[in-house]
């Protein structure tokens, strides 16, 4: 039996209670004493070729995490030297090399890199300046990144490592001054995003939210107002995803007000140039965010997680409080908040899938419904996510005198199995 299109628009209004409600994020270990704060996720391949996602995570008290399994089992690692460490930053690159960032003033901003799985760790950058705080690392390549951090004299700081082991200040002459109070948050490792040339940060503190936008790795630079929370020293942007380009998106809020959801999430359609408010808006503060797909993106945050339509609207779908999160494809994402909270996302493949589970579920008794949409743009509302089949969208990750680099190349590390 085929329904007449007013019961199908009834469906997709059930659909979108369904979804509401519907959970999307699964806890696969907690209780360690951190409060993690990165994550980041790469391809890899076990010894029986089968395909396997490589996961780090960082956080507080120097802990950092490593599943080269999906996330069936952790080992935690040790950098030596390092345990009072806040690590608000790593970089996967695969089951053996990543980078990881900490923060804070002066010499407790710094950039370790192992190549051999968390057994040893080479520290390549240290804050020699009080000034330096780091807030953000993204990876390009396996040995092209940058790091963020809090203006000095003025501007804000931009590192840059070419080879994957020296760091270099990129000169500012060329970036807008920082406004007064402004800065980066280093809140979930997603304050800084890359996609080809093109770098990216939000900023906060200020009466403005800003975003950045270089086009050439950071060497020029424009700078737009947009609309999210700003005004206080606890509100502003906290996280972009740049994956839809020329559509950017940001969420953010005040983090000292955390249940208000008025200007936490925006939209460019023009590659930051204007921007547009979402609506409906996230159920909260946000402090990070991720495309899944060709139309869907996730957002999380202390008072839960969202789904949102190309961040034109967003659904409430859990209330797990999360800092930072990492979507490795639409069927593979993690995200980490405090206690050593890690989850792992269930996958959206397309909305038919969806649709035809809420289905089940609210009307058993129906034998067909005709799920077809039709090709149009974008528009305001859940018929955007029949997205035209997966798309893996391959992601960088996430993301001179500054420097006093050790003599010493490398300190073995330490790691424990649990589960």
């Amino acid at each position: 039996m085929r329904l007449p299109k007013i019961v199908f628009v009834s469906l997709l209004s059930l659909f979108a209670t369904a979804a509401a409600h519907a959970q999307r994020w699964t806890v696969q270990t907690s209780g360690l004493d951190s409060n993690l704060r990165a994550v980041s996720a790469a391809n890899a391949v076990d010894s029986k070729g089968n395909f396997q996602a490589a996961v780090w995570v960082s956080g507080s008290k120097g802990v950092i995490l490593r599943s080269i399994n999906s996330g069936k089992s952790w080992k935690l690692l040790h950098v030596k030297g390092a345990d009072a460490l806040d690590f608000r930053g790593v970089a996967a690159r695969d089951a053996n090399v990543a980078y990881v960032m900490s923060i804070g003033n002066g010499d407790k901003s710094r950039i370790y890199k192992t190549t051999d799985g968390g057994a040893t760790w080479k520290l390549q950058f240290t804050g020699s300046r009080k000034e330096v705080f780091l807030d953000a690392l993204v990876c390009y390549t396996d040995i092209h990144c940058f790091a963020l951090g809090d203006p000095m004299e003025g501007k804000f700081l931009l590192l840059e490592t070419t080879d994957g082991e020296e760091w270099q200040e990129i000169p500012r002459d060329n970036m807008p001054a920082a406004l007064p109070n402004e800065g980066a948050f280093a809140a979930s490792n997603s304050g800084l995003a890359i996609h080809g040339a093109d770098l990216y940060f939000g900023t906060g503190g200020a009466a403005n939210a800003r975003v950045f936008h270089s086009h050439d790795f950071g060497r020029t630079w424009t700078v737009s107002d947009t609309p999210i929370a700003s005004g206080s020293a606890s509100s502003g942007i906290f996280s972009l995803d740049v994956h839809w380009t020329p559509w950017l998106l940001v969420v953010g809020g005040d983090y000292k007000d955390p249940s208000r959801s008025a200007r936490s999430a925006a939209i460019s359609r023009d590659n930051g140039k204007t921007w547009e408010l979402s609506d409906p808006m996230p159920g909260g503060f946000r402090s990070a965010v991720s495309v899944i797909n060709d139309s869907l993106a996730v957002a999380v945050g202390t008072t839960g997680a969202d789904i949102g339509d190309r961040g034109l609207s967003w659904k409430h779908t859990d209330s797990l409080n999360l800092n930072a999160l990492a979507m490795l494809d639409p069927m593979n994402g993690w995200a980490v908040g405090p206690h050593g909270t890690i989850a792992r996302f269930r996958g959206i493949r397309t909305l038919t899938d969806e649709l035809s589970d809420s289905l089940t579920r609210l009307l058993p008794t129906i034998p067909e419904v005709s799920l077809t949409s039709k090709p149009g743009p974008p528009t305001n509302g859940w018929f955007l996510l029949a997205a035209p089949g997966l798309s893996t969208l391959p992601r960088p990750l996430h993301s001179n005198s500054l420097s006093n680099r050790p003599s010493g190349d490398s300190n073995a590390g330490s790691e424990h199995a649990f589960h």
